[in-house]
């Protein structure tokens, strides 16, 4: 691997740590209802754990309700108790045609909270991106090592790593302190 191909590697990994992000931060309730919250919720359907998407369609109608629902009559119950055991603290209503999942308005507590959960994914994306910086950097040092970079090319190849490290992490912290302004918004 040239020094260009290591560099074009280490942004595409940085874009994935950040696309990571995002579907952290889709995780996070707060407080608006989007089809995202049930995403990675896992029905047991026939011994088989399947994603919600495709044994049901799913749809957000208001600001504060997700609908579910199942083209199979006899996965209803399963979907309700999936959406119980998972980890969003929601319940479902179901009226035999629908399940339906009212989203609560989050408390002062919970809000807090939440930012503290998007604090800690963005850390994680962080420690992600640095960590793909040092890859780099000890691939550009071992070009440097076996004579097919010299000591001026590795030192700007590990500044135009550096540069690029600290975009990424910007955009992160941008990420971060929009999720949480919109965590915080009532």
């Amino acid at each position: 691997m040239d020094k260009d191909s290591l560099q074009l590697d280490a942004e595409e990994r940085m874009e994935k740590a950040l696309a990571a992000l995002d579907r952290d931060f889709g995780k996070l309730r707060t407080g608006r209802a989007t089809t995202v919250l049930v995403e990675d919720i896992r029905v047991d359907y026939y011994g088989t754990p399947t994603p919600i998407q495709q044994l049901a369609s799913v749809a957000v109608p208001d600001s504060r309700t997700v609908t579910i629902q199942p083209w199979d009559r006899n996965a209803f119950s399963l979907v309700e108790k999936a959406i119980l055991k998972s980890d969003l603290g929601l319940t479902p209503m179901n009226d035999g045609k629908l399940i339906r999942i009212s989203i609560p308005p989050l408390t002062e507590d919970r809000r807090k909270e939440l930012t503290k959960v998007a604090r800690k994914y963005t850390e994680d994306a962080k420690v992600a991106l640095r960590n793909i910086r040092r890859d780099a950097n000890d691939s550009l040092k071992k070009l440097e090592k076996d004579k097919t970079l010299s000591e001026d090319e590795l030192k700007k190849a590990m500044d135009d790593i550096q540069k690029l490290t600290d975009a990424y992490v910007a955009r992160a912290d941008a990420k971060a302190s929009a999720k949480e302004k919109e965590i915080m918004e009532i």
